[in-house]
């Protein structure tokens, strides 16, 4: 039978009145003996028979007539064989009734089998659609994908069920199949700046994690933290993209009104840098080398400021007396070094990276090399709205949860890299991003590195960040004293168990534990000795 390339052979109404969409029966149609639903069993025959072989041909027949989505080839991805074959035979041919659940599920094993009912119920050929996951390695990922979402569309087409949609049951998506029950509201606004710190958010979309999930998200892009902080506090967004140590600030009210939020997850882990103007080339080895410059950082309660205040410190420079710290906007460091206004900076690696690629500088260090595993960027939403709306926190929480484990497994990171580089997401070149997340990359000083945890994305929140942050913070008089309750604002703050009940609901694999001795180039953190620690960093190092 030859393939066809174009949906011309079967017109859109002759599909839709193979699949039975709501409205478009024929009052002279005839009931199918085949599959039940209205039209002829001899159209039934020509139509299927008029279906193209190829699976890439029908993707694409399917797509051009909006009968089928690209991102359930990324759904396909995220469950196993097993899974699919259920969903396919058990919750397709079920349609959420728990009798024809179990009929199903009796036909299945009188037929011999899962095979067996596949082929018996939609010819022989069928089975074909599944042969690829036996000789996967034969193949490429990309054409099994295809030939599952074929079998995926195959089952739909035949099955023509004439349930309106508006009728159909929705299932939940703690079970993998399907989009969650009972949510608030499904169209969301959602921060986010443009830098690789928010890949789980901002690939959520084009990859299909949020849809997934349910949910119509539009990405709200914004130049800096101050102006996403005055955002969340007016109620124009609906969740946030934001730097670690902010949850913690705006719900103490350092450096702006008091407004509770909680931190829901972690988007991002290392993946920032210390970037030099080429100017200093060969003149800056360590901390001590820094003094007299001005350095950016992105903003006053970041990891980035935190981290870089520590190492200075430790090569006996005071912040705040030996350099010149400014807060400035990210998207802005490239043009204020190119121009001379900046000695330095650290911020993401999207932009450490492209002072390399650009020419005007090079990469001093990873912060990763000062503290391995450190959290930079998190997901964020306001206490009020989690409140109004906590079924569609919980899917939210969890379609970024899901897209962080994703995005952590290297083998997506180049289908990543391309899918946030649009003008629309990060507008960076593709070889910048590919250079961040595979941790192939050349560090304007005439060497190349290949480090794979250059940047990672483990969405646990563990409460002895919390505990570190709050430490500095107190060392550097951003909060006073008295509020420095260090292991009680990890608690309060960060949402550790609900992050891992979201996880195991996913399938991934999350610590037990809520804290943990942090591993740092100048010493350990203890989160049970958080007063010993600071004042030893202090009597150490002066400042």
């Amino acid at each position: 039978m030859a393939s066809v390339s174009s949906p011309s052979r079967y017109k859109v109404s002759q599909w839709n009145n193979l699949t039975c969409k709501q409205g478009g029966l024929d009052a002279m149609s005839l009931r199918c003996v085949i599959c039940g639903s209205f039209h002829t069993t001899e159209d039934h025959w020509r139509l299927m028979a008029e279906m193209p072989q190829n699976p890439a041909d029908m993707i694409d027949d399917l797509v051009k007539m909006q009968l089928y989505k690209p991102a359930a080839i990324e759904a396909a991805d995220a469950i196993s064989q097993a899974q699919l074959r259920t969903a396919l035979f058990v919750s397709m041919a079920s349609k959420g009734n728990p009798k024809r659940e179990r009929l199903v599920r009796d036909l299945i094993s009188l037929a011999g089998g899962l095979d067996q009912a596949f082929s018996a119920a939609f010819g022989p050929r069928a089975g074909e659609f599944f042969t690829d996951a036996q000789r996967v390695s034969q193949v490429t990922r990309r054409k099994f994908l295809q030939n599952v979402a074929v079998g995926a569309a195959l089952v739909t087409l035949t099955s023509c069920d004439s349930t309106p949609d508006a009728e159909k049951p929705v299932e939940d998506a703690s079970t993998g199949a399907g989009a969650p029950t009972g949510l608030e509201k499904t169209d969301l606004k959602v921060a986010f700046l443009p830098i690789t710190c928010a890949t789980p958010i901002i690939m959520s979309k084009p990859l299909g994690f949020y849809e997934k999930h349910g949910l119509n998200v539009e990405l709200m892009k914004y130049a800096s933290w101050s102006v996403v902080r005055d955002a969340a506090i007016a109620g124009e967004l609906d969740a946030y993209h934001m730097l670690a140590p902010m949850p913690i600030a705006m719900s103490l009210g350092l450096g702006s009104t008091p407004f509770s939020v909680k931190l829901a997850s972690i988007e991002n882990n290392n993946g920032q840098g210390i970037a030099v103007a080429k100017k200093h080339l060969g003149n800056v080895n360590g901390p001590a080398d820094f003094k007299g410059m001005t350095i950016g950082i992105p903003y006053d309660y970041s990891n980035h400021n935190l981290l870089l205040r520590y190492y200075l410190a430790t090569g006996g420079l005071d912040p705040d007396k030996d350099v010149k710290l400014i807060v400035l906007p990210p998207p802005d460091a490239i043009a204020k070094m190119s121009t001379g206004q900046i000695d330095a900076f650290i911020l993401p690696d999207n932009f450490t990276q492209r002072v390399v690629k650009d020419d005007i500088g090079f990469i001093h260090l990873l912060t990763k090399d000062l503290w391995s595993g450190h959290p930079c960027c998190a997901f964020v939403a306001a206490d009020n709205w989690m409140e109004e709306n906590p079924n569609t926190f919980r899917a939210l929480n969890k379609a970024i949860i899901d897209g962080a484990t994703y995005a952590n497994d290297a083998a997506n990171r180049k289908e990543i890299a391309a899918a946030i580089a649009p003008r629309e997401y990060l507008n960076q070149p593709v070889d910048v991003l590919e250079a961040v997340m595979t941790g192939k990359f050349e560090d304007g000083q005439g060497n190349s590195f290949d480090i794979p945890d250059r940047i990672n994305f483990d969405p646990y929140p563990w409460k002895s960040f919390a505990s570190w942050i709050s430490t500095q913070l107190v060392r550097w008089d951003y909060m006073p004293t008295e509020q420095a309750n260090y292991n009680e604002l990890g608690e309060e703050i960060f949402l550790t168990d609900l992050a891992r009940e979201l996880a195991e609901e996913l399938g991934a694999e999350a610590p037990t534990e809520v804290s943990r001795v942090e591993t740092m180039k100048f010493g350990d953190f203890d989160p049970d000795k958080a007063e010993e620690y600071l004042k030893g960093q202090i009597d150490e190092f002066g400042v």
